[in-house]
């Protein structure tokens, strides 16, 4: 998804990542199709459960929301996801998509249950 990370802040469990949107994602309409805009706000308020757990849990989702309050175009975006709230069995999540100049472009928040980190190995 051309993410990089950006920063992390432990004390409200909020990271920061960049993306960058390619032509390619662009649909007829002349933005970014709607499917890949939720898959940059569930890898930001993921992470931000990765990181919060530092590197041990990763979040399965049970419901993700999402608002469109702009058209999103191609080129970078900044994403910020933070943990609102997280339990023994379920963790609250909200993330948010900006552009360049600090312009708020959407919203979504995830209902998921912690579960340990994948570690890859077979």
């Amino acid at each position: 998804m051309g993410v990089a990370f950006d920063s992390f802040d432990a004390e409200r469990e909020e990271i920061t990542l960049r993306f960058n949107a390619p032509a390619s994602f662009i649909t007829p309409r002349g933005s970014v199709q709607g499917g890949l805009i939720a898959g940059f706000l569930d890898e930001v308020m993921g992470w931000a459960h990765v990181w919060a757990t530092d590197h041990a849990e990763a979040p399965l989702n049970l419901e993700i929301s999402m608002t469109l309050l702009r058209p999103v175009q191609a080129g970078p975006l900044i994403g910020k996801g933070r943990v609102v709230r997280r339990g023994r069995r379920v963790i609250f999540l909200e993330g948010e998509l900006f552009d360049e100049a600090g312009t708020l472009l959407a919203r979504s928040t995830s209902t998921a249950i912690p579960t340990p980190r994948p570690t890859g190995d077979a």
